[in-house]
């Protein structure tokens, strides 16, 4: 889909492309993501403004959208997608939110949008200190003396940066992924190289972290 967008946007040379996400689908985002045991990134949910990605209607809901555009004589499309209950995001809407708003009280929705924020804000200076610290180490042959006395939020986005510069696939890292990797850091018993996606391998070598890519993976 955005895939889409972008060739669109390309076509007509546009700057901007504006999307209709609404603060119910932020609630929606922040509760799958903690599903996924998910950290701070992921919980901050979507940004309002990534490239050339623009997420206007963030802070109001699906609802008020809907009835300004009736209002104003606008038709709008819905996804059949959006109504069909074979979808993870379709039952979170559907019946894990009004179950949570009958349960626990109404605005659910607002203060999960409301964490997201937050969490975004504390993602943004962690992730700000971590390319600081970044700057200084060689990207394939970590120090880990440098690693180990940071804090692990540091050390974790550190460690994923350099595994995507060593070419894993972006979005093909989970917690389940990473642990292994900081183990050879804060856990150290002479285990062997872990193996991660996209042929990229990491191994203690030396007082150093060895990150390199099997021949023929893309």
């Amino acid at each position: 889909r955005y895939q889409a967008l972008s060739d669109v946007a390309n076509s007509h040379n546009a700057v901007a492309i504006f999307l209709g996400h609404t603060r119910d689908d932020q609630a929606e985002t922040v509760l799958l993501g903690l599903s996924r045991g998910s950290g701070s990134r992921s919980l901050s949910g979507m940004a309002a403004r990534v490239d050339r990605y623009r997420r206007p209607l963030l802070a109001i809901t699906r609802a008020q959208t809907e009835a300004a555009c009736e209002e104003a004589g606008i038709k709008f499309w819905q996804d059949p997608h959006n109504q069909s209950m074979e979808f993870t995001r379709v039952r979170v809407r559907e019946v894990v939110l009004p179950t949570m708003e009958k349960e626990i009280g109404p605005g659910i929705s607002d203060a999960l949008a409301r964490s997201a924020k937050l969490l975004r804000d504390d993602a943004d200076a962690l992730d700000s200190l971590s390319d600081e610290i970044f700057s200084g180490l060689e990207p394939a042959s970590l120090d880990i003396s440098k690693l180990e006395s940071q804090p692990r939020a540091i050390r974790t986005r550190i460690l994923r940066r350099a595994i995507y510069l060593a070419g894993a696939p972006q979005g093909s890292l989970s917690a389940e992924h990473i642990e292994p990797v900081e183990a050879l850091i804060t856990a150290w018993k002479g285990q062997g190289a872990i193996s991660l996606p996209g042929g990229v391998t990491v191994a203690r070598i030396s007082g150093r972290l060895s990150l390199s890519k099997s021949s023929g993976q893309e």
